[in-house]
């Protein structure tokens, strides 16, 4: 999933994947061996069957009640009955295999062509550069159009836009989730594409729409963020989420969560999230609408909070609130997938209608927090 590439588990998860595999795989030699002898037991069975049907017959004949006809058709329907039912069950059993492997196969020839590395470097330019980028999923058609800006170390982007305007998009760009389409999206001065392995995703925090957590401690789950992270490198982190109260309540970071954070409000999976993210203290930080469930004082503390650090990272926000945005270093409003407006607050406020409908809708009588 996107969480696992996110925070570079790749290796991890394919060592439980190879022992999952491996439980798997002597089970399904169990399951063999009891097919095999399935068949050959089912067939003991129809013989004895077939045996006492025999007898049961013989008896019936001398006293008159049946027919050697009779017996005979009713061997004869028995064995074909018992058969056809046999083969019946392994022809359901085949075509179940059968649908399943099709599914596999559908799903690996729609995987998109092997990650492409080109050798790309620009020096003296901003941090992140979007060069003219276009976007599209598969064969469908853009939902990113020729965007173009770029951002400098530490400083903080806000993305915002209505529902579908394409702000995840966007921001999935840049740790190379996607590629683009069209133009160039480069980070430190080299186009994203000639980062060799998880070197780009290791140099990102993100935190997704939906809150995901696993099912572990508190430290288990911040430790996604940076494995040998200690004790109190996960406790800043957390207070710079505005979590410290989520540790208090739990007693300690052995807290229990449960799978998917279910034991947590909204706001608190959120804020967990967020300082799993922040634990790896990342060059680039990506928000991608997920302080939605906090309030307007809560998510202000957080966006200073992580100004406030010793190391900022660059921090892209994406959001559809304008309070969480509305102190950017610079915005970027998208409206179906083009850039309509890019600046600050309140210079976006008199030149972009776009953004203006957004805050008068959120902030009736312009009383901005």
């Amino acid at each position: 999933t996107r969480v696992i590439r996110a925070f570079c588990a790749e290796d991890e998860q394919v060592r439980d994947f190879d022992e999952e595999n491996n439980s798997l795989f002597t089970l399904q030699k169990f399951s063999s061996k009891i097919s095999v002898l399935l068949n050959p037991l089912t067939y003991l069975i129809i013989n004895f069957a077939i045996i006492i049907l025999i007898s049961t017959g013989a008896i019936r004949m001398e006293a008159g009640l049946l027919t050697q006809g009779a017996l005979l058709a009713l061997y004869d329907y028995m064995s074909q009955i018992l058969i056809e039912l046999i083969k019946f069950a392994n022809f359901i059993v085949t075509i179940t295999k059968a649908t399943a492997s099709a599914a596999r196969i559908d799903d690996f020839f729609k995987e998109g062509s092997e990650t492409v590395y080109v050798q790309s470097e620009t020096k003296d330019e901003p941090f992140i550069v979007f060069d003219n980028v276009s976007f599209a999923y598969g064969k469908g058609g853009n939902v990113l159009k020729n965007l173009s800006f770029s951002a400098e170390r530490g400083e903080t982007v806000g993305i915002i836009g209505g529902t579908g305007s394409g702000k995840s998009s966007l921001v999935s760009l840049i740790p190379r989730f996607y590629d683009a389409t069209g133009g160039e999206v480069r980070v430190d001065g080299k186009d994203v594409r000639s980062y060799k392995g998880e070197s780009l995703k290791e140099m990102c925090g993100i935190v997704p729409q939906r809150a995901v957590l696993f099912s572990g401690t508190i430290r288990d789950n911040m430790r996604w963020g940076k494995n040998n992270a200690t004790d109190e490198e996960i406790i800043e982190a957390i207070k710079t989420a505005q979590g410290e109260d989520i540790i208090n309540a739990k007693g300690s970071l052995d807290g229990e969560v449960s799978e998917g954070g279910k034991n947590f409000s909204g706001g608190q999976r959120q804020r967990l999230t967020i300082a799993r993210a922040l634990v790896r203290n990342p060059e680039i930080l990506i928000l991608d609408d997920s302080a939605s469930a906090l309030d307007y004082a809560t998510d202000a503390r957080l966006r200073m909070a992580i100004r406030g650090m010793k190391n900022p990272p660059t921090t892209f926000i994406v959001s559809q609130r304008a309070a969480s945005v509305m102190h950017a270093d610079k915005i970027i409003v998208l409206d179906d997938g083009e850039a309509v407006g890019i600046g600050k607050h309140e210079d976006l406020l008199e030149t972009c209608e776009v953004y203006r409908e957004i805050y008068d809708s959120q902030f009736k009588g312009g009383n901005a927090k």
